[in-house]
């Protein structure tokens, strides 16, 4: 069987390399064009080219999906099977179709939850203790196909995106592999998602940053954790901007929201319930990022509240 793999980022990275490793025909491999990077924008290859060059596989890097210049791409390649894992590009109907078994997406959720260019930072975000990969056999929605193998895992108290990220890129290889597997014995069962069901995990921004201290203490902890290390959460007081890198929940109360109960030896937030959090790492304008208690023997905090 020959395959094309569609990827992009670093999260799509284990999961190419498990294709190689196992030993599978890879007739091409397609990724988002190079982008300029840096203070002097220096174009820059996506992480799976960078992969997909080091084993001398051909690379597609198509700019637009719906002219017939990427389909003419795939026919170049002529691939049985597509594997699209965090590809950032919406395949046409014509690609869709074009390979013999169709397309098998790899998504990071627990589907129908969490559709969408995000998962991993809502899954933390909206609080959830599990979360998963999905195989999917592709349609033209997004993230609608019916659903082939689906993998758990546990989503810890205090583990970030970056650490999920880590955990989920790495279960995705071990998806994908089972489900080719299963694929070329026939033992494929697909499973209709419950579209009723689904919920949304929008693409990310700097927007997204500012932390409300009207929500509880454990809202305000999943945002840190769920916004690490990008867009990354932040707090302003004094004037100053602050990303907001690491807390833990806190037994201390407060009195009002984005009260600053401690600054002395540790940084300790009231937030809506009146709860309390402890800031562990913050990174100030300008300045590298640091553990509180060492970033407290430099600077001092007179104000009493994060605005």
């Amino acid at each position: 069987m020959k395959f094309a793999f569609m990827g992009t980022p670093d999260f799509a990275v284990p999961c190419l390399q498990k294709l190689i490793d196992t030993g599978r025909e890879i007739t091409g491999v397609f990724t988002q064009p190079d982008k300029p990077k840096g203070r002097h924008g220096e174009l820059t290859p996506p992480p799976v080219k960078e992969l997909a060059l080091s084993y001398n596989l051909p690379v597609y890097q198509p700019v637009k999906m719906k002219d017939g210049t990427a389909l003419e791409m795939v026919k170049q390649a002529d691939p049985d099977l597509i594997i699209v894992v965090a590809y950032g590009k919406i395949l046409p109907k014509e690609i869709l179709e074009y390979p013999k078994y169709g397309c098998i997406n790899i998504h990071a959720s627990l589907l129908p939850s969490l559709r969408g260019a995000a998962p991993i930072q809502w899954s933390i975000l909206n609080g959830c203790k599990k979360t998963g990969v999905t195989s999917m056999q592709m349609d033209e929605g997004l993230d609608t196909g019916d659903m082939l193998i689906t993998r758990e895992v546990e989503i810890g108290e205090n583990m970030n995106a970056e650490e999920l990220f880590d955990i989920l890129s790495a279960l995705g290889a071990e998806v994908m592999d089972e489900t080719i597997n299963a694929a070329l014995t026939g033992e494929l069962h697909p499973v209709p998602q419950d579209h009723s069901k689904f919920t949304y995990a929008p693409m990310l921004s700097k927007e997204n940053s500012p932390i409300d201290w009207n929500m509880t203490a454990r809202q305000v902890h999943d945002h840190i954790r769920g916004l690490y290390s990008w867009p990354c959460a932040t707090a302003v007081t004094e004037g100053k901007t602050y990303k907001i890198q690491k807390s833990v929940l806190c037994d201390k109360k407060g009195t009002f929201p984005g009260e600053i109960v401690e600054k002395e030896n540790r940084i300790i937030v009231a937030c809506g319930d009146l709860n309390t959090i402890e800031i562990l790492q913050l990174q100030a304008e300008n300045k590298k990022s640091m553990p509180a208690k060492d970033f407290l023997r430099g600077n001092k905090i007179t104000a009493d509240r994060f605005e």
